[in-house]
């Protein structure tokens, strides 16, 4: 009798474990897939961070970029398919543990009977009418997740098509990379420099669309370019360091829609960046140090300078006020650049990211970003990276 009680027991454990099994993953899908928000799923991190582990021989700073570049952007895609077999098996284990505590038959059993309702194959006899209805649910969730995922690659396309038009269309004004010194200069060149205004409001919109979809289809952020030079965190950091050029260095009257573009630039980067808990300072003051020294400003300053672009005559204030604009966004862009590893770019991709403390730099490494040179010291920080 005590032995019948403690069967019984066991039974109703591992159903109860089985239960928290699924619905678990049922959460990471609905936080993955559904949830029109910004949502940190451990599930979902767990598998990025494992495929992420398994391209790092691929990926090796040593290798030849376009190499680099070609197993990165296999990355996002086999990371969702990956997470989709991960989701099945953990939906398979649990509901496994459930058909063995309704019909403790053997695992060999359940398993059956649990793949067979998961993939709807039918080959599984049913005995009674809870395992007839576990295996309805069962089929049911296989089903939903399988069509979450069929509607979530058009989603993330059709974000990822709108994403890209802008950042291929950005190569004609900004180069290949894109610079925004080299924005400037041909603006300058054109005799247009009063349309540089025409950006401003365009980006804005983008800005505000990156950070919505950034955030609720995180993956999109991993989609790379079609072209391997390209990548939407260096057309971002390009466009921000023109806009913020334009209102601290330029002789130019003052357009307030480049500072909205700022705005909407440093916010919508810090919102990817606390999504994949890249660490910056959220209230930096105008004069922390930032990636961009103070020479490398000059030297963008004498060739605009050489090239008969307007600028304000007092450089020390110029540098100044680029500097306060840049520092909002300085470590989110740079941060981020290096997570996705972005193809090399001026004043962005291509130099050190700042982390305010040890606890930042030990998240960042925890969570894949490991390969951030860090800058920690006051000397350091004032060097071109």
């Amino acid at each position: 009798m005590v032995r019948g009680g403690r069967v019984i027991v066991v039974r109703i454990l591992v159903a109860i474990l089985g239960v928290a099994l699924v619905l678990v993953t049922f959460r990471s899908v609905i936080r993955t897939f559904v949830l029109p928000r910004s949502a940190n799923d451990s599930l979902t991190r767990l598998v990025f961070l494992c495929v992420r582990v398994a391209l790092l021989p691929a990926t090796r700073p040593g290798r030849p970029f376009i190499a680099r570049d070609g197993a990165q952007a296999m990355y996002a895609p086999v990371a969702l398919l990956a997470l989709l077999v991960f989701w099945l098996t953990l939906v398979l284990t649990g509901y496994t543990a459930i058909f063995w505590a309704l019909a403790p038959d053997g695992w060999i059993t359940a398993f059956k009977g649990s793949g067979s309702a998961l993939f709807t194959l039918g080959f599984s006899s049913l005995n009674s009418l809870p395992e007839t209805v576990v295996a309805f649910s069962e089929a049911t969730v296989g089903l939903i997740l399988i069509a979450l995922l069929i509607a979530y690659l058009p989603t993330i396309y059709s974000a990822f098509s709108k994403r890209e038009s802008a950042v291929t269309m950005l190569e004609v004004r900004a180069g290949d990379p894109p610079s925004a010194i080299e924005m400037i200069l041909r603006y300058h060149r054109l005799g247009r420099m009063e349309k540089m205004g025409d950006l401003w409001p365009q980006w804005e919109v983008w800005f505000s669309e990156l950070e919505e979809t950034h955030t609720s289809l995180a993956a999109l952020a991993f989609f790379r370019s079609p072209k391997p030079t390209h990548s939407w965190i260096t057309a971002a950091g390009a466009v921000l360091d023109a806009a913020a050029l334009t209102v601290s260095t330029l002789e130019m009257p003052p357009n307030p829609e480049a500072h909205m573009t700022l705005r909407a630039g440093y916010l919508a980067l810090r919102s990817v960046a606390d999504l994949f808990q890249v660490p910056y300072n959220a209230d930096p003051k105008p004069g922390d140090a930032i990636s961009i020294a103070r020479a490398e400003f000059d030297e963008a300053y004498e060739t605009m300078e050489a090239a008969g672009v307007p600028l304000k005559p007092d450089r020390d204030q110029a540098w100044r006020d680029f500097a306060g604009w840049r520092v909002n966004y300085d470590i989110p862009l740079v941060g981020i650049a290096r997570l996705i590893v972005a193809p090399p770019a001026p004043w962005s991709s291509d130099r050190s990211v700042l982390l305010p403390t040890r606890k930042m730099r030990f998240t960042a490494r925890l969570f894949g970003a490991n390969r951030l040179p860090l800058v920690l010291d006051s000397e350091s920080r004032e060097r071109p990276a």
